[in-house]
């Protein structure tokens, strides 16, 4: 006979693997994308090399931001708290997939849990860490940044690269590929499991390191699914509507990688908790830099189209957290 908490487990499991189909399908643009826009792997290639590196991050590296996003922004989600979070951002996101723009997965669950942070406060309940909320938006901040400063030399290295001859330039692309892919399911497995560490702590006791890895491994494999199959329209327009993409801004593009990396590795060392920075945000910001290195000016981006994603960007957060605090409402006014 299974308990609440059983069908609590359940319920948050569901929800946790939908979410990260959404999360797949606008995500996986932002490691593949340069690959397909400069013609170094085909779609179906570059979509099997995201499925692996992307487990192989969340497995060994996963378990690192989900205590940010579990107990972090808030002290303790309950039922009904995790799957308002987990709904608000997996409605945001598919509108978001359908029509082809990249948005920050991790944008979205992190407003829809600051929208239950707030239902709770309003309620006299707990209250949000704001310490952490705050460390996390320096890190959006930074991290495109970031992208942006490390894709400048790394397109001259790449162009030089390409000089050595095409299939070595080719390689170091799919290498820069996959360290992408693995620190987005390192970073982004949290967003769709790190809001069940309190829920399976109550039924398991404190989740130790191995059951995270767990949970990252089953919410990465939903992930992979969802960008094989509705992924594609935000690949193309990473791949081609940003900028023009070649052979030597293969490694460029994908300088969000080695940022995504450092942001959820060195916190990790030195606060005890990853950083769950936006993929998207970093991996826009390479694939400008890429651009400008290239053509040595702005006249390459699509200028009009950056500033729509970032408008995109700009309301997430809002959207999703009214859309949590809505549907957190409705599920305690109907006993969840």
């Amino acid at each position: 006979m299974y308990s609440s908490l059983h069908y609590a487990l359940i319920a948050g499991l569901v929800a946790s693997a939908l979410y990260a189909f959404a999360m797949g399908s606008n995500d996986m643009a932002n490691s593949i994308a340069p690959l397909i826009g400069s013609g170094v792997l085909s779609y179906r290639r570059a979509i099997a090399l995201f499925i692996v590196a992307v487990i192989a991050g969340a497995v060994i590296q996963g378990y690192m931001v989900m205590k940010t996003l579990g107990k972090g922004i808030v002290r303790e989600l309950d039922l009904a708290g995790a799957l308002a979070a987990s709904f608000a951002g997996f409605t945001w996101i598919m509108i978001a997939t359908l029509k082809g723009i990249p948005i920050s997965t991790t944008h979205s669950i992190v407003g829809g849990v600051i929208g239950v942070g707030i239902a709770y406060t309003l309620q006299g309940l707990r209250t949000l860490n704001l310490d952490v909320v705050i460390k996390i938006i320096l890190s959006w901040i930074v991290s495109p940044l970031s992208s942006m400063a490390l894709a400048i030399p790394l397109y001259y290295f790449n162009k030089w690269l390409a000089k050595k001859g095409e299939r070595i330039a080719s390689l170091a692309a799919i290498v820069m590929a996959f360290i992408a892919a693995y620190s987005f399911g390192a970073n982004d497995a949290a967003n769709a499991a790190g809001v069940y560490v309190t829920i399976t702590s109550r039924i398991l006791g404190t989740p130790d390191e191995a059951t995270m890895r767990l949970l990252a491994l089953y919410v990465t494999v939903f992930a992979g699914v969802g960008g094989a199959i509705i992924g594609r329209r935000v690949v193309e327009t990473m791949a081609y509507r940003i900028t023009r993409l070649d052979i030597t801004t293969g490694v460029a593009a994908n300088a969000d990688g080695i940022a995504v990396w450092l942001w959820t590795t060195v916190p990790y060392i030195l606060f005890g908790y990853g950083m769950p920075i936006s993929t998207t945000y970093a991996a826009v910001g390479a694939i400008i830099g890429a651009g400008v290195a290239r053509h040595r000016s702005l006249r390459a981006i699509n200028i009009k189209l950056v500033l729509f994603i970032m408008f995109a960007w700009v309301i997430t957060v809002p959207v999703t957290a009214s859309l949590a605090i809505a549907i957190y409402t409705l599920l305690k006014y109907i006993g969840v």
